[in-house]
C-alpha cells in the first residue's frame, strides 16, 4: 500500500489532474493523507477552511471532504446550493452514525471513519473515483448515505444505505436476512421526497453487516428511482 502512494506523496508540479477536492476544515493529519490518496487517482486536492467555504459556491470542484462538527451545515448548504457544485460528491469525516444521519439531507455519499487510516481511505477514494472523475456510465452505483426503513415479514427495523442504482441498493444493518426474504423499504434522496419500494434480499455478508436488494421489476416505483439516478449522472 505504501509503495502504491509513494509516487503520490511529491506529485510532479506539471501532472495535470482531471477533478478537484475541496477538503473542508482537516486537521494536517488527515488533510495530508487524503491528498495523497485523491492524488493517486488524478485528483487535486484543495485544502480550505470552514470560513472559506464560500468558495464552494463559486468556484467549480467535483467533490469535497468536510468535518462533520457544528460548521458542515454552512458548508453542505454552500456547496448544494451552488449550480456548479450540487451534484459534487461529498464525503463526511468523523463523527459516529447518528452524526453521519443529521446531515444526510445534503447528500452525503460516503464517510470516512476516524481515526483515518491509509488504507481504508485508499480503498474508499478507489471506490468512488468514477464518479468523481465524471466517468459515471462506467460507475453506474451511485454511492450514498441515508436511513432506509425496512419491513420483512413482521420485523420493522432501521438500516443506512451505501449504494444506489436504478434497480437496487446495498444496506448496512445488524438485522440478519436471507436471501431470497422479501421486503419493503422506504428512504428520501437529494430532490426525491420519500418513496415506498418492494424488493428481495439478493445478498448477504452477516460478517460485515451488509445486505443487497434487488428492486421488485414489477413495482412502477422503482422507475422514480431510475429517474433520479439519469438524473444525477447526467449533471
Amino acid at each position: 500500500m505504501e509503495k502504491l502512494l509513494g509516487n503520490s506523496q511529491l506529485p510532479s508540479s506539471s501532472r495535470k489532474f482531471s477533478a478537484r477536492a475541496a477538503l473542508v476544515d482537516l486537521e494536517e493529519a488527515s488533510r495530508n493523507l487524503l491528498s495523497e490518496c485523491f492524488r493517486q487517482f488524478g485528483i487535486d486536492a484543495v485544502s480550505m477552511t470552514a470560513g472559506q467555504a464560500g468558495r464552494l459556491s463559486r468556484e467549480k470542484f467535483e467533490a469535497c471532504v468536510v468535518r462533520l462538527s457544528s460548521e458542515a451545515a454552512r458548508v453542505l448548504e454552500s456547496a448544494r446550493n451552488s449550480p456548479s457544485n450540487r451534484q459534487m460528491v461529498i464525503y463526511g469525516l468523523g463523527g459516529t452514525l447518528k452524526d453521519t444521519m443529521k446531515f444526510s439531507k445534503y447528500g452525503l455519499n460516503a464517510a470516512f471513519q476516524e481515526p483515518l487510516e491509509r488504507p481504508a481511505a485508499l480503498k474508499l477514494v478507489k471506490a468512488t473515483q468514477m464518479l468523481v472523475l465524471h466517468e459515471f456510465r462506467r460507475y453506474v452505483r451511485i454511492p450514498v448515505i441515508t436511513e432506509v426503513a425496512v419491513v420483512s415479514g413482521e420485523r420493522h427495523f432501521s438500516a443506512t444505505s451505501l449504494e444506489l442504482s436504478s434497480g437496487g441498493m446495498s444496506l448496512k444493518t445488524r438485522v440478519e436476512l436471507a436471501t431470497g426474504d422479501p421486503v419493503e423499504i422506504s428512504f428520501a434522496l437529494l430532490t426525491l421526497p420519500r418513496i415506498w419500494l418492494r424488493g428481495n434480499v439478493t445478498w448477504s455478508r452477516p460478517a460485515d453487516k451488509v445486505l443487497g436488494i434487488r428492486f421488485d421489476p414489477q413495482d412502477d416505483r422503482r422507475l422514480r428511482i431510475k429517474e433520479w439516478v439519469d438524473s444525477y449522472l447526467d449533471c
